[in-house]
């Protein structure tokens, strides 16, 4: 199976969004990545509806929503009708996790949880065959541009172990301080699905480093 690969929307141009947007859709990416930050559960403030929903209405791949920002479950009926593929939490801001998944779920959408650099993988032992996809971060979110954190090799080879003895299906997805150098050992150690911003977005031919990722 190819490597997926979810650009983000957060390295974009976003006084081009437009053409952002139609070079996604020409592209071979698979999804679509859009972090959303509330300024509270990560230090920095990114976008909300009126952009998602606007992004919704261009885009034509599936929009893989990860929301680092508290309560996320309440804007599980918002982002349903943006017609989103993935709503993707913060295991550390859910109270009630398992409930928050299967209210995703229940909504008919995929439900993707996300542990910060510091949180074990053993956090998701009870709910590993619930998820859809576990999306390791990288660096520390809340700021695209970071470097990469070295210790995520061997969780996603923890991960990767736990998925495959539990019989889950979930994908694992990286985000922070995907590229050339790190993609590669990263599908390696079992990841599934890559996150890329500045290195796609940044790109002298995006189109061509996402054809790149994708055949890793």
């Amino acid at each position: 199976m190819a490597t997926m690969v979810s650009p983000s929307l957060l390295a974009a141009d976003f006084l081009h969004l437009d053409s952002e947007l139609e070079m996604i859709n020409r592209s071979e990416a698979d999804w679509l990545h859009l972090d959303v930050m509330d300024g509270v559960f990560v230090p920095n403030i990114s976008f909300g509806f009126p952009v998602l929903e606007a992004v919704a209405r261009k885009c034509t791949k599936p929009l893989d929503v990860h929301y680092m920002i508290v309560h996320p479950e309440q804007y599980i009926e918002r982002t349903r009708k943006l017609g989103a593929m993935m709503m993707n939490v913060h295991v550390e801001a859910c109270r009630h996790l398992h409930r928050t998944v299967q209210e995703i779920h229940q909504a008919g959408m995929k439900a993707g949880v996300t542990l910060n650099p510091a949180s074990p993988v053993s956090l998701l032992e009870d709910i590993i065959g619930d998820v859809d996809m576990v999306l390791l971060m990288s660096v520390n979110p809340g700021f695209g541009g970071q470097k990469f954190i070295e210790n995520t090799i061997q969780k996603v080879l923890r991960l990767r172990k736990m998925i495959d003895d539990s019989g889950s299906n979930a994908l694992i997805e990286i985000d922070g301080g995907v590229q050339n150098e790190t993609a590669p050992r990263l599908v390696k150690a079992g990841a599934d699905v890559l996150v890329a911003g500045s290195y796609v977005f940044g790109s002298k031919n995006p189109e061509e480093t996402i054809h790149e990722l994708r055949s890793l």
